[in-house]
């Protein structure tokens, strides 16, 4: 990777002004970096410039650009914070300072440092991090991305240690930013150095199978495209071949049998619009026996990363067992790209939103990241933090539920109706009295299912108790709750006292 390769692949991307931004980082981050090398032998500079380039490649903003470049530059060379915000801007250097500090494991974030002196937790420092700018963890993944793919120049232990940490730690942060192509990626490398034996037999499986099924699948291809081309309908089409980790996972499901695994090779279909979605699926199972039960539609009812697509599993005229997936271009873009998708069709709104300090533009299944910023708020103002609870809500499986109106909120598995009413808002959950799931009446603690569609019931009388406190799970609606009940004590404390106080007046006569 060269300076002219990332400016080339910059150019139809920013504007001039941008791509001069660009090719002063670059020449300034070649210069600090002068005389560094890589483990590799090669210069130093080509970690920052293939970091750069992997967010250009997900449509990322010229500041994470900016910061991809300088993100070593602070730690490694003699390049000072001050210059780069001189220079660049604050945004970039509050970017290149959060990457720095989430690097030297420290707190995450300048002023956050002098707050969290217990915190020795990694994982937690970097989740404070990611709450007060989310393209943290964007450069930060990028230049995982890129270390995992040259693993192969540091030492053994080394490679498990960061393929274990990957594994267990951005893998998953992937995941949870519905950033599916990355998460494939980071297992897929990981997989590798983790377990060289399974990967290595994995693959020889994998391809031998590959080789048996392409002209079998090449052939349903044109019979597809042929089909599509006399509907008139417009589409691209392509192979989606599933990852040797994937496989390997599957494969301990089904006992190792092979010949149960059908959706090794998958033909996605790409069109423009979701009601030509509906219509493709149509056609597929006009020309092939589809198999109802593997029929699927993440479309109106997403998974739980918030992927949408409509898969189906048909059988051809010929016996072959063929998976399609079916999806418009945003979705598609969404299933591989997720946050940094987002931040690409709503760059302008998103990139206000952290300027004034809110990410009410963020989609839906990615309102996890709010609690985030409430940690590092509450961080900054010195305040404690559940750190632990923390790493519980965004670690463990996710569901999504529906308000009346459709809306779709995010919680962790085990959430209750009053971690759904808190999120809504925490007025409306302080005068709850009951709750309706699907049009059906359930208890304070029914446990969330992903899909459900909840609505909450209130009356002025009802009012939060202490035993609130074991039917919430989520950090938000627990703190939220220990002020309600504070704020009631001291109400109810006054009130006693008044009463107290006209009774010993009343004795006294």
């Amino acid at each position: 990777m060269t300076a002219n390769d990332v400016m080339k692949q910059a150019k139809p991307r920013f504007d001039e002004n941008q791509l001069l931004e660009l090719q002063d980082a670059i020449n300034l981050a070649t210069a600090a970096h002068t005389g560094q090398k890589r483990r590799s032998g090669e210069d130093y500079i080509i970690h920052p410039l293939s970091v750069a380039a992997i967010l250009i490649e997900w449509d990322m903003d010229i500041d994470s650009v900016l910061a991809g470049v300088l993100h070593d530059t602070v730690e490694d060379t003699s390049l000072s914070l001050e210059r780069i915000e001189a220079v660049f801007g604050r945004d970039v250097a509050f970017l290149v300072d959060g990457v720095t500090k989430v690097g030297q494991v420290r707190s995450g974030m300048r002023d956050l440092t002098s707050y969290l002196p217990a915190t020795k937790d990694n994982l937690t420092k970097l989740m404070i991090a990611i709450g007060q700018d989310i393209r943290v963890i964007i450069i930060k993944l990028a230049d995982r991305l890129h270390n995992m793919r040259t693993l192969e120049h540091m030492p053994p232990d080394k490679q498990k240690k960061i393929a274990r940490e990957t594994m267990e730690v951005f893998a998953p942060l992937a995941d949870r930013l519905n950033m599916g192509r990355v998460r494939v990626q980071l297992e897929e490398l990981s997989f590798r150095f983790l377990m060289p034996k399974d990967y290595a037999r994995t693959r020889s499986l994998m391809d031998s199978r590959l080789k048996k099924s392409q002209k079998k699948l090449d052939k349903v291809r044109s019979e597809v495209v042929k089909k599509l081309d006399e509907e008139k309908i417009e589409f691209d089409m392509d192979g989606r071949v599933k990852s040797v980790y994937s496989l390997f996972k599957k494969l301990d499901r089904v006992g190792g049998d092979i010949e149960r695994i059908h959706d090794l090779i998958a033909l996605r279909i790409i069109v423009a619009d979701l009601d030509t979605c509906y219509l493709v699926l149509n056609v597929l199972h006009e020309m092939y026996t589809p198999q109802f039960e593997r029929i699927k539609d993440y479309v109106s009812r997403p998974k739980l990363n918030g992927y949408q697509s409509l898969h189906t599993t048909v059988q051809t005229t010929n016996g072959q067992i063929v998976e399609f997936q079916i999806r418009t271009q945003e979705m598609h873009e969404y299933a591989e790209r997720g946050f940094a998708a987002s931040f690409h069709y709503n760059e302008t709104k998103l990139t206000d939103a952290y300027k004034k300090g809110t990410l009410a533009a963020l989609p839906a299944d990615l309102s996890w990241i709010r609690e985030l910023q409430e940690a590092a708020a509450r961080a900054s103002e010195g305040k404690s933090y559940d750190t632990k609870k923390l790493r519980m809500d965004l670690f463990r499986d996710r569901i999504f539920i529906y308000s009346p109106k459709g809306d779709i909120y995010d919680f962790p598995v085990g959430a209750y109706p009053l971690d759904y009413a808190y999120r809504i808002h925490s007025e409306v959950a302080e005068h709850a009295s009951g709750f309706k799931v699907n049009g059906v009446m359930k208890p304070f603690d029914y446990q969330l299912q992903h899909g459900d569609r909840v609505e909450v019931l209130t009356s002025k009388s009802a009012h939060p108790k202490a035993s609130w406190r074991d039917l919430v799970v989520t950090q938000h609606a627990r703190e939220k709750l220990r002020m309600q009940l504070s704020r009631s004590g001291g109400v109810l404390g006054s009130i006693t006292n008044a009463a107290g106080q006209i009774g010993r007046r009343l004795r006294k006569r």
